[in-house]
């Protein structure tokens, strides 16, 4: 069996932690080797870069400081993790991912796509996931469940405004590479949710079983 990269993107209180541990199980229950990982994140260097990109601070941080700084953490992430992993044949799941970068610092933040085009194409040698799980959910539901669970971060703090922008560019990718991506309806139940997750997973499986 091919190892597979997958990763998942939305917006903040999209659900990616919850549908990552139905990933975990049905990879559990399918005996399949598997990494769990994150963006920012995934290595001891990468996190502390995460630190340094989602803390909150009174300093404006400019949009290409966080943008070089989340390539930073990627590039090494890729490196140190990712990559080998893939190469062990183990399934690489991994909650946030490059289309991150296009939407939160392209999009959102204004960064012309044609700067981060350049940074894939000289860092990552165009790695990009098998397969991309986006958690849809309207703006105003997800930032309700942000409020709700009790934790924030910086990202967590923009305008309502930014984070439509986040959504809308997300599902633009979306429908520019329907092969790649899947679009899942996180506004239902969990249980519904991780049917339509389930169903991409067994999809994915019988594909390259075949």
């Amino acid at each position: 069996m091919n190892a597979q990269f997958i990763s998942l993107e939305g917006g903040e209180g999209a659900g990616k932690s919850s549908a990552i541990q139905c990933i975990e199980a049905w990879l559990t229950e399918h005996e399949i080797p598997y990494v769990l990982t994150r963006e920012p994140g995934g290595t001891p260097m990468a996190e502390e870069i995460r630190e340094l990109v989602l803390s909150a601070r009174d300093e404006q941080v400019a949009p290409n400081t966080e943008l070089l700084l989340v390539f930073a953490s990627r590039v090494q992430h890729l490196n140190e993790k990712i990559q080998p992993a893939l190469a062990q044949g183990k399934w690489v799941i991994s909650d946030r991912f490059v289309d991150s970068s296009y939407v939160y610092q392209g999009v959102a933040r204004g960064i012309n796509e044609s700067v981060i085009d350049n940074l894939v194409d000289t860092f990552l040698k165009n790695q990009l996931p098998n397969k991309t799980l986006l958690l849809d959910v309207p703006v105003e539901l997800g930032l309700q469940r942000v409020q709700s669970r009790g934790e924030s971060n910086r990202l967590d703090g923009e305008s309502l405004a930014f984070h439509q922008k986040v959504r809308d560019g997300f599902l633009h990718r979306a429908s520019q590479d329907p092969e790649r991506f899947v679009v899942v309806d996180a506004s239902q139940s969990i249980a519904s949710v991780e049917a339509q997750i389930v169903a991409q997973l067994n999809a994915l499986l019988a594909g390259h079983n075949a």
